[in-house]
């Protein structure tokens, strides 16, 4: 690690306290000329630092800028930091971990940007994701790495209730979850996932499996796009955000990659289907068919969902779109 980097690591451990030029010069075996460059550099890069006489360097509140170090002291596992990349734009996380890949990258490799100029959601819709006001990140998973192989069909699932379980732990809010991946909260989708995969032909298996989420982290100046603006919603809709995105990003990494030692599946499930908004709801189903009403009533060991039609029969979704109806 670099002396910036290092430096950016021990103010982020102690933000909001001030440490001396001359406490991480030594901790970090450079001179405080080295400490107090690093410290120009952060500052160019938009990190608030105070310096006080006598008291030595503060990282402020504000502003809110993702970083490895800052996710550092909230990641279960340290050496993740090293699989994590972080960029200013990228035209699609998922774009770039796809990329990546391809090219052989390792189980665990996570792509984040600070914002994305072609973010995409399922459908080929586009995901609005401006700077400084979200986390979008995607990760390179290698299904033949998990304990639990042949459970890639629930990936989804295992993502929708890891941002519901972060997003809970950081800040106390409850989201739910609209089958299949749209999680929301105070009646606004906050936040989309798209998993896209490459497939063995010869095993028929996933070879790699790409986890893409994005997460309405604040409301952008001015809200949300005409054409979003009714359905979208933030984590910090109003008020100061009670947390960092740097933790919240942590708190959802620890979570995705806790599926190495992943629970069991029906017990996923289960949580899953607790989050779930649409149980026992009147639902419109659209999608690859003609539309129809009918009555969300379970999620099978597949992670479908099970619905009945107004005719007495039941089918088993594995994708679609759904409204619940007003009743």
């Amino acid at each position: 690690m670099d002396t910036k980097k290092s430096v950016l690591a021990l103010l982020e451990a102690r933000r909001g306290q001030s440490t001396s030029g001359a406490y991480m010069a030594k901790q970090l075996g450079v001179t405080r000329n080295a400490v107090w460059k690093a410290v120009m550099s952060l500052r160019k890069e938009g990190f608030r630092i105070s310096a006080v006489t006598n008291k030595g360097y503060r990282l402020c509140d504000d502003p809110d800028i993702l970083s490895v170090q800052g996710m550092l002291p909230f990641l279960s596992d340290g050496l993740m930091a090293e699989r994590i990349s972080i960029h200013a734009v990228l035209a699609s996380t998922n774009q770039r971990a796809k990329a990546l890949a391809i090219e052989g990258a390792a189980h665990g490799t996570i792509v984040m940007a600070d914002a994305q100029s072609a973010g995409r959601g399922r459908q080929q819709r586009h995901f609005h994701s401006p700077p400084g006001h979200g986390i979008y990140i995607s990760f390179v998973l290698h299904p033949a790495l998990w304990p639990g192989q042949g459970e890639s069909s629930l990936i989804t699932a295992y993502a929708a209730l890891a941002v519901c379980e972060a997003i809970e732990a950081t800040t106390g809010k409850a989201p739910g979850i609209k089958w299949v991946n749209d999680v929301f909260l105070e009646g606004k989708k906050i936040c989309g996932i798209l998993t896209e995969a490459a497939l063995d032909l010869e095993s028929g298996h996933a070879q790699w499996v790409v986890l893409g989420i994005g997460i309405n982290f604040t409301t952008p100046e001015g809200g949300f796009p005409a054409d979003i603006a009714d359905i979208a919603g933030s984590v910090f809709s109003a008020g100061r955000p009670t947390v960092t995105r740097n933790q919240l990003a942590a708190a959802l990494i620890n979570r995705v990659m806790d599926m190495d030692s992943p629970r069991d599946s029906q017990t996923v499930l289960a949580a899953y289907k607790k989050r779930l908004l649409v149980i026992g709801k009147k639902v419109l189903v659209t999608g690859p068919f003609a539309p129809f009403e009918a009555t969300a009533l379970d999620i099978n060991e597949a992670g479908h969902l099970v619905v009945e039609k107004e005719n007495g029969e039941k089918l088993s979704l594995f994708a679609g779109e759904i409204s619940i109806l007003l009743q």
